[in-house]
């Protein structure tokens, strides 16, 4: 609970009627078409842009007479280099941009059109209301919405929740807050947790967003957990695959992270993990999860799991374990704790979303979990500001009570969609590793999500020959920029670096093999093959 909190408190207890909100006590990366049917430049015109574009931002910050204020342009410099080479270049267009770049850095999937947008349009229609017309739109919708969200959605979301995940008991919905969008609700819930320039350590790789998500308007310190140095039971050698097993964060690794830290000044106050993860492509194994649970409890750092991706486990865990693939960190702290809800403590959140196993990024639906009972009406006052509108709730609530059109019966949501979204995503998977061991590409081996994640280190240019015993930062990142624009630029593939997301080793991408469309992931798959052959010269 932090010092900030009871602001929010005040605001909403003392705020008297007035002012925007009636509702004061809180309880009631993209494709476009029109990219496609620009004229495409020449190699030379692109290169051009990405030289200029890379300086843009630099340009904007130092600018004696700007108008826009420290913090905005603050805000703007936290966004990953990358971003502005992948708006710089021209995306692939079959009839009019045929050697274009091949978008496969956003996480977006655009294999399951054909499903949702009809079901959607179903839900949104009068032939989906109970009983008549007007209950598609209902006469309180049109005034202020309670600001955790209409009840009904709360609930549908958490019995959703508990279907996904497979709780062991039921989700309290006083403790759901239904926000814009994941990092909206992941940002307040920080707030709630930590107040500016305490520190969120995240382990790496990591979801680069997320520096932006919690610093710009958070004003929290992002503190990288390196993991590779932390599991000497693991051997990592320069030309071997890094085995997923490295990348998992524990005491040792938590502890060296929190001392590197507080040396600087900076104390650490959240644990947030991504399971399954972004980047990686895998999910952490129950004994993972459990193991920082239960050093966040023993040193009060709050754990926030974003399981945004946990309806997109798609294949078993490749590694040798008795465990299931993946175990929501939610049962996971309920083992040893009791009371309301699920019973899983002070020290344990949750954040959610539909935008990737729903492919509804365009919706903005988020939500957030906790049962702390000191940050609950923080969270819902704070959402206050980025609420969801009435219709999109009322659409959504419909969505995941909707009964199945299958036999057999159940849900729509995960008995009839998410299947089928699981076996595409899976199918689209095997042929994009099959591909890379052809290739003798090593990778770790997906089992959830929309990524595989690609050692490229055989083709980073050579370290100079500076006489430095260890190779610097500065040089690390530059000899795999060096490498991500020629995939770019010269072989029309756009992958996520992995610096970007503060890998430790240079030389890694994720790709996401959901974000083409069939035709478009065929050509992916040659420019792969030809990029490799021309560097192997075969």
């Amino acid at each position: 609970f932090s010092r900030r909190d009871s602001l929010a408190r005040a605001l909403s207890v003392n705020a008297g009627g007035s002012g925007k909100n009636e509702n004061y006590n809180g309880f009631s990366g993209e494709k476009h078409d029109g990219a496609r049917n620009r004229k495409h430049p020449s190699r030379k015109q692109l290169k051009r842009a990405f030289s200029s574009s890379s300086t843009t931002l630099a340009a904007a910050a130092s600018s004696s007479d700007r108008t826009c204020s420290t913090r905005g342009t603050r805000a703007v410099e936290l966004l990953p280099v990358y971003l502005t080479d992948a708006r710089a270049v021209e995306q692939y267009c079959p009839d009019t941009c045929p050697d274009g770049a091949l978008q496969l850095s956003v996480a977006e999937n655009q294999m399951l059109e054909d499903l949702l947008v009809p079901a959607v349009r179903g839900f949104a229609s009068p032939s989906s209301a109970a009983n008549n017309e007007e209950e598609t739109f209902f006469n309180d919708m049109i005034y202020y919405q309670p600001t955790p969200g209409r009840p009904a959605l709360r609930q549908a979301m958490a019995d959703y929740l508990r279907r996904i995940l497979d709780l062991p008991g039921e989700l309290d919905a006083e403790g759901m807050v239904v926000g814009a969008g994941c990092n909206a609700v992941l940002e307040n819930l920080c707030i709630c947790l930590a107040n500016p320039g305490e520190g969120v350590l995240i382990p790496t790789p990591y979801y680069a967003a997320f520096e932006f998500d919690l610093v710009a308007r958070a004003g929290l310190d992002i503190i990288p957990v390196p993991t590779l140095g932390h599991h000497p039971e693991v051997t990592i050698e320069n030309d071997a695959a890094v085995p997923p097993e490295a990348y998992y964060p524990n005491r040792s690794s938590l502890d060296a992270a929190v001392a590197v830290a507080r040396e600087s000044g900076t104390e650490p106050k959240i644990l947030l993990l991504s399971h399954p993860n972004n980047p990686l492509g895998v999910c952490y194994p129950p004994s993972v999860i459990k193991e920082c649970i239960d050093w966040g409890r023993e040193n009060e750092i709050h754990v926030v799991s974003d399981e945004i991706y946990a309806g997109s486990v798609y294949r078993e865990s490749a590694t040798s374990t008795e465990d299931p693939t993946f175990e929501s960190a939610l049962s996971i702290a309920s083992r040893d704790t009791s009371g309301e809800g699920l019973g899983i403590g002070s020290y344990v959140h949750f954040v959610y979303a539909l935008s990737k196993d729903f492919c509804l990024s365009g919706l903005r639906v988020g939500a957030a979990y906790s049962e702390n009972q000191d940050i609950r009406m923080p969270m819902q006052k704070l959402n206050d500001l980025c609420q969801i509108s009435s219709q999109t709730q009322l659409l959504v609530e419909r969505m995941l009570t909707a009964p199945s059109t299958a036999d057999g019966g159940g849900y729509w949501s995960t008995d009839e969609f998410l299947p089928e979204a699981r076996r595409r995503m899976r199918d689209r998977n095997g042929r994009l590793e099959t591909c890379l061991d052809e290739m003798g590409i090593p990778h770790l081996t997906a089992d959830a999500g929309m990524f595989v994640w690609m050692d490229m280190r055989e083709f980073l240019p050579p370290m100079g020959d500076d006489g430095a015993a260890v190779e610097s930062q500065e040089s690390i990142d530059t000899r795999e920029r060096t490498l991500y624009l020629e995939m770019l630029q010269e072989h029309g593939l756009l992958f996520t670096p992995g610096r970007s997301m503060k890998n430790e080793l240079p030389g890694f991408f994720r790709c996401v093999f959901t974000a083409a469309s069939d035709d478009e992931f065929d050509l992916a798959l040659e420019r792969i093959v030809k990029f490799v052959e021309e560097k192997r010269g075969l």
